[in-house]
Formats: C-alpha cells, structure tokens, sequence
C-alpha cells in the first residue's frame, strides 16, 4: 500500500490490509477471515483496499466483486463508501456508474452484487478479490454455488468480513478452516479485534461500548457476539441462573395502584379454544393456554447519567385460563383503567389477539400498542427483554406462595433459546414442558416501559 493509504488505517486494520494486498500482489489465493467488532473499522479497512486496487489495475479489464447479505441497505453503503473514497482520492468525474451496481475506474470495475437467496448473480468474475461483507448472514449454499466460483478460473484472493453469531455460519467455517490451515503452513488466515482491541485506538469507541455494555450486560448476546466476538453454541436456556437471580426482587406484590406511582402493562393473549365442542368425545382437548397480565411499576429513582431508563418492578400478575375474549373485555378494562391507572399497555395483536387490542385501545385511547409478533419482532422482544434483566432494570416481587408466581418461575426456568441466521432469535417454551404465558406477558411489560415517555419535557424523571 502507498504511504498515504496506510496513514488512513489503524494498526490493526494496516495488520489486515497487507495480508490481503500481499495475497493478492502474488497471486496467492488465500481465504482469509476477518472478524472485527461493531464500529471497528471493517468498511473503511475494505474502502481502502478496494479504492487502491481499482488505483493500480485501472488500465486493465479486470473485477473486484463484493457480496452483502442484502441489496438495501448493505451493498448500497458500500458502494456509497467506496464512492466518497474515490472523490476523497481526487477520482471525483473520473470514475463511472454503471447499471446501479458497478463502479467502474478506468478499466478496473468494483462489482458489487446482493448475496441474497432469491439474487441473480452467475455470470460475474472476480479477478483481483472477492469480498463477502457480514458473511455470518451471507447462506453456505448461495456462497459455495454462486460466489466462490466466480474466483474458479482466477485464483482470487477472498475476505470474508463480520462478527461472530453462533457456532453454524459461513464464517465460523471459514475461521475455523483457517485456523486448522494455520496450523499446517503457519501462514495466518484470520484476523481477530475485538472491542477492547479497537478502543485503544479510538477513546470514543471506548466510551460507547461501555455504554452498550452497561445497557445490554455482556454476556446479552448481542455484546457477546457483536463487541466481544465470542460464539454462542446452539440453543439452550435462554436465562442463566445468575439471570433468574437478577430478576428475583425484594419489592412485596401489590394488588391496586397507589397514589404517584407510574405503571404499565403487558397482555399475552390465550389462543381461544381450536377445536368444535364436542371433541373431548373423540378424545381431542382444546388448548389451555392462558391470558397473562403483568402490571409494571417504574421506579424513576435509578436514572442517573449511567441507568438512563426507568427499573420495572413486576407488582402484580393476572391469568385467566379457558376464558373466551368477549368475556374478559370489560375485566381488562376495568383491571387497566380503574384498578392501575396503566400509562401504557402493551397488548398481543397476533391473530385473533388483533380484536382485542382495536377493543381495548377503542376503550383506553393510546395509552395501548398492538404487538405483532414476527420472527423478526420477536427477536427484538427477547433480546430487550434480557437487556432489562441483564442491567438491573426488571424486578419480580418476592414469593408470595401464590400459583401465579409458581407458575411464573416454572416458565423462566424451562424458557429456552434458539438462535437463528441473521442474527435473531427465538425465545419460548417447549409446548411439551408447559406453557410460556408468563414469559412472553413478561416481555411485553418490558416492551411498555420501554415506549413509556414521561408527561411534559422528555427525558423528566417525574413520571408524571
């Protein structure tokens, strides 16, 4: 690399950069895997090298081709980058765009395709590097069959850039290959940089990720996977025993709202009866599913610079079991309205959850979302929800002997993970260990003090 560009990148990213221009300098066509923690640097590290390799092969016909997980909004930023660091480089007018996914300087061309299932992209050729961005959500099969051969007949050199997610994705097969060829060769295929290793370059990196470790707690997977680059292996229990520790509170179970008090609700709605009366004749039962409410109180007094959100202090807890929706109408209303004085409530619009949720908030105004789970949604339910717990932020009052709170424990004991590409997960219940009412009520309390905003200024720790 030329002095300039090197002066542009960190030491660590200048560790990456000459491995990868030596590899593909000498045409060597080496794999190497690059896990860098979140805002470390990985995009501007790939920039550069793509902007000098476009530099020093611009008279020639050939291609570097760089795959993202997705079109929009991935492979649009990189190429937006890419694009800044050529008019940075004095390029700007000089180089071209062509059919909304090439860059073309001179005769070299930067390629950049969408590595997603349904994406079109045989027919390219990598001829001075493959690059595959975030390539822990990029499919084995889509990048075997579709991107590796692009470097067949070329010998390409290959980066795959990410963070860890769990032990089954492409670039944990990468890295785990390279680890087993460097133990043969001694030639070093992957690179490693966690956040503690980048935040001795940048004091404001340092500042932030303590931040997110104090919101998330570091063993949330998301900063063990993101921050810390460190694996999770497979499914299992999604709260640990020190998780369950935190969660058990000091506070005693209320039964009514008291005065100055602020509180919010979380409403997971049974599944009605899904079989025709009659059926326990044939032996069929219909399910028992329950209705959970869990009313929250937030406790303002923790906010400080560091705790900037409220603690949620589970008070009280509602199940009602075989119960149609029609009946439980005015009781919700009444339970909401009259006995908490709830400032919001977070309800299960999920199927026919969806009436219930247009009845209530018909009854009780904004103060209530509708929450549709998705895959998606889901995931960030349960990743907030151990957030809460993980910092201290949600408290469940203490044994009162009752069935709700025995119930309650059984379920966070026996709630389990599953971790998903793409980095989402699934939480819940195995149906044939019992039921995860209380669980998902649970989360959704969390989902309601997290929309909660204080009356008058935001940011008030009044509450009021």
């Amino acid at each position: 690399m030329s002095e300039e560009h090197i002066n542009r990148l960190r030491p660590y990213q200048r560790e990456v950069a000459s491995a990868i221009l030596s590899s593909v300098f000498g045409k060597k066509g080496l794999i190497f895997s690059v896990e860098m923690a979140r805002q470390g640097g990985k995009n501007e590290l790939s920039a550069q090298i793509e902007l000098l390799l476009l530099t020093l092969y611009m008279t020639q016909p050939q291609n570097l081709v760089k795959c993202s997980p997705t079109f929009k909004p991935q492979t649009v930023i990189s190429m937006m980058r890419l694009r800044d660091r050529l008019n940075d480089a004095g390029f700007n007018g000089i180089w071209v765009a062509e059919l909304g996914y090439i860059i073309r300087l001179g005769n070299a061309r930067a390629i950049f395709l969408s590595a997603d299932e349904s994406a079109n992209v045989v027919g390219n050729t990598a001829h001075i590097l493959l690059e595959i961005d975030e390539s822990q959500d990029v499919s084995k099969e889509k990048y075997t069959k579709e991107f590796k051969p692009m470097g067949a007949t070329t010998n390409v050199t290959t980066v795959h850039y990410g963070t860890t997610w769990d032990d089954s994705t492409l670039l944990e097969e990468v890295k785990q290959t390279n680890y087993e060829l460097e133990r043969k060769d001694g030639i070093r295929r992957h690179f490693r940089y966690d956040w503690q290793e980048i935040a001795n370059y940048n004091p404001d990196y340092l500042a932030y990720v303590e931040a997110e470790r104090e919101r998330l707690g570091e063993e949330h997977p998301l900063f063990l996977t993101q921050y810390r680059l460190l694996p999770i292996h497979g499914g299992g229990g999604f709260l640990s025993r020190q998780q369950l520790a935190q969660l058990n509170g000091e506070h005693t179970r209320k039964h009514h709202a008291e005065r100055g008090k602020v509180y919010v609700a979380g409403i997971d709605l049974a599944g009605e009866a899904e079989v025709a009366e009659g059926a326990h004749l044939i032996g069929l039962k219909p399910r028992q599913d329950s209705t959970v409410v869990t009313i929250g109180e937030l406790d303002f007094s923790v906010c400080d610079d560091v705790q900037k959100q409220p603690r949620t202090c589970v008070v009280e807890h509602y199940r009602w079991t075989g119960e149609k929706h029609a009946e439980l109408y005015p009781r919700l209303v009444d339970i909401l309205k009259n006995v908490w004085r709830c400032r919001k409530v977070v309800v299960d619009a999920t199927g026919i959850g969806q009436p219930v949720s247009s009845f209530l908030r018909r009854a009780l105004g904004s103060k209530v979302s509708a929450f549709t789970f998705t895959a998606r949604a889901k995931s960030e339910l349960g990743f907030n929800l151990l957030a809460a717990i993980n910092s201290g932020r949600l408290k469940v009052y203490k044994g009162d002997g009752s069935a709700e709170y025995q119930e309650f424990w059984l379920e966070m004991e026996r709630a389990k993970s599953q971790y998903r590409p793409s980095q989402t997960m699934n939480f819940y219940v195995d149906p044939s260990e019992g039921h995860d009412d209380f669980l998902i009520s649970l989360a959704l309390v969390v989902e309601a003090a997290n929309q909660y905003e204080p009356r008058g200024a935001r940011g008030s720790l009044q509450g009021v």
